[in-house]
């Protein structure tokens, strides 16, 4: 979209953003909403895939400021986590104005379909703290922070819930504090990929705005809505969302 958007515009993009800011911070699926939202108001695929990044910081922000209560005491685990996966991200974001993105988005519905199993899987991990991880192990899954940094750098789509998988099997810790951990670690890949696609890229702003002040008010909201719902039914949704997602993307790569 070209110039600023009218009034019924920006209204649709404030409500949209806090349902994706919902979706993000509690079930890590903020492009379910968001990225068809800036497709549907005229902005070009690869365009709103960077303008996202530009809104999603403020969902970020939002959450972290509602998770106060799960953070504390977990900084260290965040800044740890998100060093590695920012790295991830940086080089994704590359790869992206490098390479064109077809034959990526053909594998995109696949991963969101293991991302959702892994969802489910995860909530049958059982933290068990009288056991010291195997230390290949620990460095396997910092690996995969870092392969998960690129995939969101690059496009980004459910890659929330592959770091809270991820998170669940490095920290041990419950639901709502690995989620927590998670919603910060996002914001920083969001705020490096937003810097570079800043001096690289077009990021439509008068369609940003509006929806970063919807997602910082849903992402506030997310975590506050997690304490009162059963986290297993939370990764029942996540998993139902991600199939949703899954087929949605594959009609837009194969049909």
């Amino acid at each position: 979209m070209a110039g600023i958007p009218s009034i019924g515009t920006l209204i649709y993009l404030l409500l949209g953003g806090v349902v994706a800011g919902i979706l993000a911070s509690a079930a890590s699926f903020a492009s379910l909403a968001s990225y068809p939202l800036l497709l549907s108001v005229g902005v070009a695929p690869v365009y709103a895939n960077v303008t996202n990044d530009a809104a999603l910081i403020w969902n970020s922000l939002g959450a972290v400021f509602a998770s106060g209560r799960e953070l504390h005491g977990h900084w260290r685990q965040v800044w740890i986590y998100g060093f590695f996966t920012v790295i991830g991200s940086i080089i994704g974001c590359f790869l992206l104005l490098a390479f064109p993105g077809k034959v990526f988005e053909r594998v995109v519905p696949f991963f969101i379909l293991i991302a959702g199993a892994m969802i489910l899987i995860s909530g049958k991990h059982q933290p068990d703290l009288t056991k010291q991880k195997p230390q290949w192990l620990k460095v396997l899954y910092i690996f995969l922070l870092v392969v998960v940094g690129g995939y969101a750098g690059y496009f980004g789509a459910a890659s929330g819930i592959v770091i809270l998988v991820l998170l669940t099997y490095l920290t041990d810790e419950d639901f709502l504090v690995s989620n927590a951990i998670k919603n910060a670690v996002c914001g920083f890949t969001n705020l490096v990929a937003l810097i570079i696609y800043s001096f690289t890229s077009k990021i439509y702003w008068w369609d940003a705005i509006p929806m970063a002040v919807g997602m910082f008010i849903g992402g506030y909201l997310g975590p506050i809505v997690l304490r009162y719902v059963p986290a297993k039914l939370m990764r029942w949704v996540i998993a139902l969302l991600a199939l949703t997602q899954a087929v949605i993307f594959f009609k837009q790569a194969y049909l």
